[in-house]
């Protein structure tokens, strides 16, 4: 009994230093992007962990700039983050809930090719959507748009999954009493999946906040850097002019700190949804 208490006690004590090493192996990396936004400095990378003068230049300049349109970008990203999460999250649930409950001649034929679909990496089709998008004269924020909610339906797995957790006999009761499905999904099925509901919905918001490349091959041909996404605008920003990463490194750090703000509070807010939805929804397939 001793023997087994020991093993237990040595157990825990090696799991939680192994933690507490990656807790600080990934804090450091963020860390010093923080404590760097609020350095003093003009001569390029920040070679130090600690600044040697704190301040707010970096932030206020960056909210300034005449060159560098940050509030534009700051209102163009949220836009389509917006916009793209509520249509994405009820495409994306619409397809899940309508798979888990439905039952039509290609149903499986359709899972299958959306798990093959699913298995290759979005870049690729990439050049052919700009192509698409530049036929259609929509190189701008309604592509953008387009396309993020054009690909959601295709992410519904692991909605499927949660729905399918959920008893079939709930739903025949209602239909049972007159309902129809569309009142099942709407009061039945929407209150009851709510984690995965927000699990759907960072997902969606994620994405386009945080898309640099997509953006950047469709936004890049306009010209105009009052129409650029922060991720690509932050990019353009340090590749602008020669010279431009030594001069703006620490504006385009404390812009970095800026964009992961709403993320991070989200997670904070929603950590519990976002857990019981991506748990639940793993759970089947």
């Amino acid at each position: 009994m001793t023997s087994y208490k020991t093993q237990r006690r040595l157990s825990l004590i090696f799991r939680y230093t192994l933690l507490s090493i990656l807790a600080v192996v990934w804090l450091i990396p963020i860390i010093w992007i923080v404590l760097a936004s609020f350095s003093f400095n003009d001569t390029g990378f920040v070679s130090t962990f600690w600044p040697g003068k704190f301040t707010l230049s970096n932030y206020t300049g960056i909210f300034t700039s005449d060159q560098f349109p940050f509030v534009n970008w700051i209102i163009n990203t949220l836009f389509v983050s917006v916009v793209s999460t509520i249509l994405s999250t009820f495409v994306t649930i619409s397809v899940a809930y309508a798979l888990s409950r439905l039952r039509f001649r290609l149903r499986k034929p359709f899972l299958q090719i959306a798990l093959i679909l699913g298995m290759f990496p979005g870049f690729m089709a990439m050049i052919a959507l700009y192509y698409i998008l530049k036929g259609l004269n929509m190189l701008n924020l309604g592509g953008l748009i387009l396309v993020y909610v054009g690909g959601a339906g295709l992410g519904f797995y692991i909605a499927k999954g949660f729905f399918d957790t959920i008893p079939r006999a709930i739903d025949e009761a209602a239909e049972i009493d007159g309902a129809t499905k569309w009142q099942v999904f709407t009061h039945i099925g929407l209150p009851m999946s709510r984690p995965i509901v927000v699990y759907t919905a960072l997902m969606a918001f994620i994405g386009p906040w945080i898309d640099f490349i997509f953006s950047g091959i469709i936004l890049s041909s306009s010209g105009n850097a009052k129409n650029y996404t922060i991720a690509y605008g932050l990019y353009n920003m340090l590749h602008s002019t020669k010279g431009a990463s030594t001069t703006y490194f620490t504006q385009f750090i404390a812009g970095c700190v800026i964009i992961a703000i709403p993320i991070t509070i989200l997670f904070i807010i929603m950590q519990k949804f976002y857990v019981n939805g991506i748990t639940a929804g793993a759970d089947k397939g």
